[in-house]
């Protein structure tokens, strides 16, 4: 076997070459340590080249690399549905839908009283359009409360779509008088429900807390999901003295709080106060005061039929000054005695009397609890001030007690019936002269401590003008939450909220639809214009028989109502009709015989001369009878 020869399989170095055309050979590169050449020296025109190359290229920096940002790699976070109908920039018409992997939950359901240009309007209450199309989604309804801005629109949604209830006791049984009344009682599941204790309802696992308010058995819901847990504290305050019920569980809210809250939707109503609402048991004092310096005088107290502490305290202190309790008003008569049946009002035997045999005591023997402390039209103490009341009738040995702030929009109708109360004589307490009611909403200090408690991710204030959004709004950022977590919403925005993220889809079908009498809905826009429009200018009728050809047969007569005494203003009358006479031989001079047409020149014609003449525009009715 050959052997390898080292030397011969050495490589041997190559000979240096001749330069080409005979040039002087250059010198052989020198060897660095590693038996490699040396690198040629640069010439001056390459350096320049690369020190230009080097300034175009970004820095590089050995062993130190840029911070990546990490890549999620699990899956998206389950997104929920926040959806609410009302409530938002106006004080009522609570009513907030969840929605989560296809399940649907509506917290509240209450109703606002019209304003003062919607004319001849009983109601108003949210649209459900959104919801009827979605019926077979909702697993449910839960109430926070019985007062009126949170359940008063139920009748009107079970009316549309069979759905169960979940609220407390009381608020159970003030649910019950309502749609006993619109005779949907007996086809509506009400499922009582407790605080601490949890029910599910599709995905959704909710519990109810305890807090307190201007009425008994309020609760604020924790909302769980597969998306998070979601806080909703319907009205609240903190009150550490209550009449009954205990204070808040604001023990609850830490917990849910240490466990983590995706968001929290919070009572605004407030939000412009600082410090602290004040305790219940302020109002007993102010009261207790009031009925020593009344104790000549017959004693009338308005305040909601719903606030049952309030109704409560009268009661005892009649007791105590040896006074008989009536109540006036259906709303007032229906709430005290279901309370009493409940349990949640307690009075002696004897003390409540008929109001029918209020006449047969001596006045300072009793007192009179009313509906009415908000100026309604038709309310007991409206009529009472009106001296149209059956039964009451005002006069200077009357001492009248309004236990209520006036809700927004309307101070106007309050301070009507006070000085309609006034001028028959009667002595008036109101809130603004004395401590006869305590708000049943949180003021800054509150709200604070709630959004302290529960840490939310995203915050979203609710239950209030816009004002009162935005100040809560600020409230929450001053606490340290993210100004991008915070969202003020709109009736019928769909909010997007999931750990990863709030973001705001397409709006829903939403706004308000008006309750006149018997009819829901059939009052709209144009018809509240054509109202409105009645209301300022009044109204002109133009009658006439014509032919088939455009003549005129009879007429034209015109009839004024709400516009002008027709018998003081006979000379506009009558020129108003001599050119009413001349737009109809026009018409029948240019061959027009449509009708609408003629309708429409007549109604033109006649708007001009009367807003010429009087600067007022009437709404103007032609009707044209054809033989």
């Amino acid at each position: 076997m050959n052997q390898p020869n080292p030397e011969k399989n050495a490589r041997k170095p190559r000979a240096p070459r001749a330069p080409k055309g005979g040039a002087q050979a250059k010198p052989e590169t020198a060897k660095n340590g590693r038996g490699k050449p040396a690198q040629k020296a640069p010439q001056p025109q390459a350096a320049d080249a690369r020190a230009a190359d080097n300034a175009r290229r970004k820095p590089f920096y050995s062993r130190t690399r840029r911070p990546q940002q990490k890549q999620k790699t699990g899956p998206a976070a389950v997104p929920m549905h926040i959806i609410p109908l009302g409530g938002l920039g106006e004080v009522g018409k609570n009513i907030t839908l969840y929605e989560c992997q296809g399940d649907m939950l509506i917290v509240d359901c209450g109703l606002v009283f019209p304003d003062s240009d919607m004319f001849g309007v009983d109601l108003v209450i949210p649209d459900f359009t959104y919801v009827v199309q979605n019926k077979d989604k909702i697993k449910g309804v839960v109430i926070t409360h019985g007062h009126e801005d949170h359940i008063g629109a139920l009748p009107y949604l079970l009316k549309q779509v069979n759905l169960p209830v979940y609220a407390t006791r009381l608020t159970i049984g003030l649910i019950k008088n309502k749609l006993e009344e619109h005779g949907l009682l007996g086809r509506t599941k009400l499922v009582e429900i407790t605080p601490r204790r949890k029910f599910k309802l599709g995905c959704f696992t909710v519990e109810p807390i305890h807090v307190n308010h201007s009425i008994p058995d309020a609760v604020a819901f924790a909302i769980e999901c597969p998306a998070g847990v979601v806080l909703q504290t319907g009205d609240f305050k903190i009150d550490y003295t209550p009449l009954s019920g205990g204070p808040t569980d604001l023990a609850a809210f830490a917990e849910y709080g240490r466990k983590g809250v995706l968001a929290l939707l919070s009572d605004s109503t407030n939000a412009e106060r600082p410090g602290f609402t004040a305790t219940e048991k302020k109002v007993a004092q102010s009261f207790a005061n009031l009925f020593r310096r009344a104790d000549k005088q017959r004693i009338i107290i308005a305040t909601f039929a719903s606030n049952l502490y309030r109704i409560q305290q009268i009661i005892d202190l009649a007791v105590e000054n040896g006074r008989k309790v009536a109540v006036s008003g259906r709303s007032m008569a229906n709430n005290t005695q279901m309370a009493l049946e409940l349990g949640y009002l307690h009075a002696p035997e004897g003390v409540l009397i008929d109001i029918e045999q209020l006449n047969k005591y001596p006045p300072e023997k009793v007192v009179l609890i009313t509906t009415g402390s908000q100026g309604e039209p038709l309310s007991a103490l409206s009529r009472m001030a009106s001296a149209s009341h059956r039964n009451v009738r005002v006069g200077p040995g009357d001492f009248i007690i309004i236990s209520a702030t006036p809700i927004p929009g309307n101070e106007k109708m309050v301070t009507k019936v006070v000085n309609g109360l006034l001028l028959l004589g009667a002595e008036v307490i109101y809130e603004s002269m004395y401590d006869v009611h305590v708000s049943g909403h949180a003021c800054q200090e509150e709200q604070k401590l709630i959004l302290t408690l529960t840490a939310p991710k995203y915050f979203l204030p609710v239950h209030g003008e816009y004002k009162q959004l935005k100040k809560h709004a600020m409230t929450a950022e001053s606490l340290g939450i993210p100004a991008q977590n915070i969202h003020i919403a709109e009736i019928g925005q769909d909010i997007r909220l999931s750990a990863d993220g709030l973001e705001t889809c397409e709006p829903v079908p939403a706004g308000v639809v008006m309750v006149d009498g018997l009819g829901v809905g059939d009052v709209g826009n144009v018809v509240l214009r054509d109202r409105r429009h009645l209301s300022q200018d009044g109204l002109v009728i133009v009658v006439a028989t014509v032919s088939a050809d455009g003549k005129l047969l009879a007429g034209p007569d015109l009839v004024s109502r709400g516009f002008v005494y027709v018998r003081e203003s006979e000379e506009l009358m009558d020129e108003a009709r001599k050119l009413v006479i001349q737009c109809f031989e026009r018409c029948r001079n240019e061959r027009t015989h449509d009708w609408n047409s003629v309708k429409t020149r007549v109604r033109e014609t006649l708007s001009a001369y009367i807003y010429r003449r009087t600067k007022r525009s009437p709404m103007i009715l032609p009707i044209l009878m054809e033989v």
